[in-house]
């Protein structure tokens, strides 16, 4: 009872605040213009008189609801598999023979004069590459021994081997890499991919993200938030281990109709606030609510590895009931399956400083590789051989790449071999959803220190995946404080050789 009287207690001091002198000269201040402006639009038939008392609009309430892009794209959905903390492109698709002549001779001025690195000072020692390189494919791309299976699928990938960025830190540059921007605010290229397109199946989120390595990005979740969007267009971070989302089970006592019931209520109360207040996060907490209340059925069985064949968990060498990259690759292709427009994976360990022998560029690194060459292998075969490979995007990539020259810190050599971030040139790899088959654009110096054709910004790849998914990059806006807002900001230019 107790409780009950402070409920209403709290309810009556809400509505009272509504209509105190303070709130009443405040709406009389933005009412007043209100008035005038919706007379000026009913006279120039603007208006809708249809809207005219404020209900709300049922589109609004299902913000997920499949839109069409701006022309016909060839990719429906994207699976982005981002290395976190920038994989060396030297030991794995950058093959550099030069820089092996070089390898322990002292570093040139010339590559020193008037750059910043993260960690490296003094004169630092050349780095030959720390693998043996084959051509392989009817594309004759180069591959490392380190990826054995990946090999096997050059002539379904195309290689961006000149990107560049201007971010040498992890979190700065994984900002950089998926909202476009460096600085914290900005919304990321799922929930701009899930707000332009909507999602194919009302049941599960349009933006899910997937982690593995132990940790999450640097970057922390804001690589997948909505940034100035809605809130709902945000990234749904599910778990490859245990419930794919905590508290996906009802509580003990409580069945399916006492949820609706509860969650009815729950959006009454809250489109009575929208009808109060306007807020358009209001309309964004009810359709996650009713988000949840669906996810509550179909996420268990989408996120259950263990009804797939046994040539599948051979195929992607996945393991039910951990949480690895290779079980996210195949929860990947079952969500895209299921009509999710974006899944992002986050796979963390790849900054090979050589600090210790896990992070070093000649043992720890070729075990990270080893993670993941069979599953990104599988996961692009697998969407082949069902059909979906041809309206499916999958991006591969780091932040940044590491320097041809071994890290020294303090001007001291490393315990072991290990590479710094490097801006001026990294690759990153596309596959399926309009990409060309068996491309390789760009091209690095002798020992890939820069790129010197082909050169692609972090802003060319957003274009042009946004140009895949059927959208003109420089017309896909949102409007926030006062102006117009884009991915690719104020520059990016299609990469044409790939598409």
């Amino acid at each position: 009872m107790k409780d009950l009287n402070k409920l209403i207690e709290e309810a009556q001091q809400s509505e009272l605040k509504a209509v105190t002198r303070r709130h009443f000269l405040k709406d009389c201040v933005a009412g007043i213009g209100g008035i005038a402006l919706g007379g000026l639009l009913a006279s120039c038939g603007g208006w809708d008189s249809s809207k005219s008392k404020g209900s709300l609009d049922l589109n609004a309430l299902n913000p997920l609801i499949p839109k069409s892009p701006h022309f016909p794209g060839k990719a429906k959905s994207v699976i982005y598999l981002h290395m976190a903390g920038a994989p060396s492109q030297l030991e794995l698709f950058d093959y550099k023979p030069a820089l092996q002549k070089l390898h322990n001779q002292p570093c040139p001025q010339s590559l020193l004069a008037g750059k910043k690195f993260a960690f490296i000072r003094g004169v630092p020692k050349m780095l030959g590459p720390q693998a043996t390189f084959k051509q392989y494919g009817q594309s004759g791309a180069w591959v490392s021994d380190h990826l054995p299976h990946f090999s096997k699928v050059v002539d379904d990938v195309s290689f961006l081997k000149a990107v560049h960025t201007d971010q040498f830190n992890h979190g700065p540059a994984q900002l950089f890499m998926h909202t476009g921007s460096a600085r914290l605010g900005r919304p990321s290229i799922g929930s701009w991919v899930t707000y332009g397109l909507g999602s194919e199946n009302s049941n599960l989120p349009g933006f899910v993200v997937l982690t593995s390595g132990g940790k999450t990005p640097d970057a922390g979740k804001s690589v997948w938030g909505s940034g100035f969007l809605p809130s709902v267009y945000q990234g749904v971070q599910c778990r490859s281990k245990g419930d794919p989302v905590l508290y996906i089970a009802d509580p003990e006592g409580m069945d399916r109709d006492m949820k609706r019931n509860l969650i009815d209520a729950i959006n009454n109360v809250n489109k009575t606030e929208y009808d109060t207040f306007k807020d358009p996060e209001t309309l964004s907490r009810i359709a996650q609510y009713e988000m949840a209340y669906k996810m509550q059925v179909a996420v268990p069985e989408v996120m259950n590895i263990n009804n797939e064949p046994a040539y599948i968990h051979e195929l992607y060498g996945t393991e039910p009931g951990k949480e690895s990259f290779a079980n996210n690759c195949l929860l990947a292709r079952k969500l895209v399956e299921q009509g999710v427009r974006f899944v992002q994976l986050f796979d963390w360990g790849w900054d090979s400083h050589g600090t210790n022998a896990s992070d070093s560029i000649d043992l720890g690194f070729r075990n990270k590789c080893r993670e993941i060459d069979r599953p990104m292998t599988a996961l692009i075969l697998d969407l082949k051989q069902r059909g979906l490979l041809e309206d499916t995007l999958v991006v591969w990539g780091g932040e940044f790449g590491r320097t041809p020259m071994q890290e020294n810190r303090d001007n001291s050599d490393m315990p072991f071999l290990g590479r710094d971030h490097h801006t001026d040139a990294y690759t990153i790899w596309m596959a399926g959803g309009g990409v060309r088959n068996g491309i390789s654009y760009g091209q690095t110096d002798d020992i890939g220190f820069a790129g010197v054709e082909g050169r692609a910004s972090v802003h060319d790849v957003h274009a042009t995946m946004l140009h895949l998914l059927g959208f003109d990059h420089e017309k896909f806006t949102y409007e926030f404080q006062g102006r117009p807002f884009r991915l690719t900001d104020v520059e990016g230019e299609l990469i044409q050789a790939i598409i």
